[in-house]
């Protein structure tokens, strides 16, 4: 499986609490919670994505809005759900673009058929 460019771990804790605006002590508190799920090295140092960058800053954003981090964790799991609809709708169009390529290619198909079999028709009765 590759790993999309967003998820590859990058940061390290004092790197990723930087760039998300809070302190290095506040990520470890929303790993505790399960906000956040840094991968860990083999020598168990916290590595951040970019996608977990861009998870910190969403949470902060719903923090400094005056969310607690239980709404927080609701607002999250509700975004999740959303997105694994919009990418379950974006597979059903891909289908209904598939299946409306395939209809058309098989009425093309039966046109070419008609039209093969009046040709045909035509041709016998100017032999007879």
């Amino acid at each position: 499986m590759v790993m999309e460019d967003k998820d590859r771990p990058l940061y390290m804790i004092s790197v990723a609490a930087e760039l998300a605006g809070v302190h290095p002590q506040t990520l470890r508190i929303y790993e505790q919670k399960g906000l956040v799920s840094p991968q860990r090295t083999r020598g168990n140092t916290r590595m951040y994505s970019q996608a977990d960058i861009e998870r910190l800053q969403l949470i902060n954003e719903l923090t400094d809005e005056g969310i607690n981090l239980a709404g927080v964790i609701r607002i999250l799991d509700l975004k999740g759900r959303l997105d694994e609809r919009d990418d379950e709708l974006d597979a059903l169009h891909r289908r209904v673009r598939k299946l409306a390529d395939r209809v058309h290619e098989l009425e093309t198909r039966e046109s070419v058929n008609s039209l093969v079999t009046d040709t045909n028709a035509i041709v016998l009765r100017r032999l007879m």
